[in-house]
């Protein structure tokens, strides 16, 4: 007997459905199976929903002076440790951040061993350390290509970067590529205008040779790169660009966020997110603090990631939308524990802390522990993979994925790692 269509029809809800299929005397479909087949439907609805944001800290920023403070030790610092919504505690410099912080879980044992600025950026972004033959793709374009399926009226690219370039897609290709705007929603070269008609001439022309080009099978860039720009055109004209425009939303919601880079792209990222972006990144750079290290956190860096981090929480939560994102807050490394001679702190990579929330992830806690004065993890360390791993978790992307690189070495997603159990406890 041919089995019947299981697809639930479009703008029917999974109720509806399954109040017309308990009707139906001619269904003879097994009751566990049909179960199962309706449960799998229903993970990819809601995988279809899910979208990331990673707060990307550059410079790598002091986390025993923001989540691990160790108060009376000689590495210390001397910011104080306040009580939060959660069961942990976090800097007296992050006042708003600790009434969200039940939303948002520390991860105190990470212990890397990139400290280098270049090579810390891309293990935490890919999970590999850098490789002269080999070009890893980047967490957002990974989680990006996986989170796509069922997004087709998606025009915004599924990978957006805000004041920074990310890491690239390697083989997973042009596609998947860090889409680069200014805080502003401001996009290189991508304006109409009164030469409108002349750009679409020159784009008819470039698209004859790109054709030839590719007919000739000179492998994927080619094709990559006709398929970015035909992404760019029917962008410049797509009512979801509406999303890129902050200067839109109402004045006490911008200042909320804060009046700055930062603030405005942790305003955008929410809206890109509401938009069906899969991943969007936002930069605050700065952090390399070798020098007056306690000034520059207290009044510069931490009052900016306090008032923007804490709004968009809040935000995506008024707008339930928090359940459906995950963020991300970790840079390249973190800081010496031992303060400099010029009161500053130098790299650090062996102990530190990486900030988890959202996507159903438990929140209020703190995952791991480092020693008394912060010089080493005491617990089971915790690494870039593992972050890329329980990320993916959350958002139902599977573990078991494996990719295929140029060379035709298989990959497997998320280098590996495993998850940080303690979150979906």
């Amino acid at each position: 007997m041919q089995r019947p269509n299981m697809m639930i029809p479009r703008g029917m809800s999974r109720r509806h459905f399954m109040k017309h299929l308990a009707g139906a005397s001619a269904m003879t479909l097994p009751a566990l199976s049909l179960t199962r087949s309706l449960e799998l439907h229903a993970d990819e609805l809601k995988k279809n929903h899910k979208s990331a944001i990673l707060l990307w800290m550059g410079g790598g920023p002091s986390t025993m002076d923001m989540w691990d403070l160790k108060p009376g030790a000689a590495t210390g610092g001397p910011f104080k440790p306040i009580s939060t919504s959660g069961d942990v505690q976090i800097c007296e410099h992050l006042p708003q951040i600790a009434k969200n912080m039940h939303h948002l879980a520390v991860i105190r044992s990470m212990s890397t061993q990139e400290a280098d600025h270049g090579r810390g950026r891309y293990y935490m972004h890919t999970g590999y350390v850098p490789n002269p033959n080999m070009e890893h793709p980047s967490y957002g374009s990974v989680i990006s290509h996986e989170l796509m399926d069922g997004r087709s009226d998606l025009a915004i690219p599924p990978f957006v970067s805000v004041g920074g370039s990310s890491v690239g897609p390697g083989f997973l290709g042009m596609a998947y590529a860090p889409f680069v705007v200014n805080s502003n929603g401001n996009i290189k070269n991508l304006k109409m205008g009164k030469d409108g008609d002349r750009l679409a001439k020159r784009m008819a022309a470039l698209n004859l040779i790109e054709t030839g080009f590719i007919r000739q099978n000179r492998g994927t860039a080619g094709a990559d790169h006709a398929k970015v720009l035909d992404k760019t055109l029917s962008l410049m004209t797509s009512e979801q660009m509406k999303a890129f425009k902050v200067r839109e939303e109402k004045t006490e919601v911008q200042e909320r966020y804060g009046n700055n880079n930062f603030g405005r792209g942790c305003l955008m990222a929410r809206r890109l997110v509401g938009a069906g972006v899969p991943f969007v990144e936002v930069d605050l750079g700065g952090w390399d603090n070798h020098s007056n290290i306690f000034p520059t956190l207290q009044d510069n860096k931490l009052p900016v990631v306090d008032q923007a981090m804490s709004a968009l929480i809040e935000d995506l939560e008024q707008r339930e939308r928090l359940d459906d994102t995950a963020i991300i807050w970790m840079g390249e490394f973190s800081r010496t524990p031992r303060i400099n001679g010029n009161t500053g702190r130098d790299h650090w990579a062996r102990s530190w802390s990486v900030v988890l929330g959202g996507a159903g992830m438990k929140g209020g806690i703190a995952v791991g522990a480092t020693n008394a004065d912060g010089t080493r993890v005491e617990t089971d360390p915790y690494t870039s993979q593992d972050i890329m791993a329980t990320v993916c978790r959350a958002l139902g992307i599977s573990l078991e994925t494996t990719f295929t690189s140029k060379s035709g070495r298989p990959m497997k997603i998320a280098n590996g790692g495993k998850v940080v159990t303690e979150l979906f406890s």
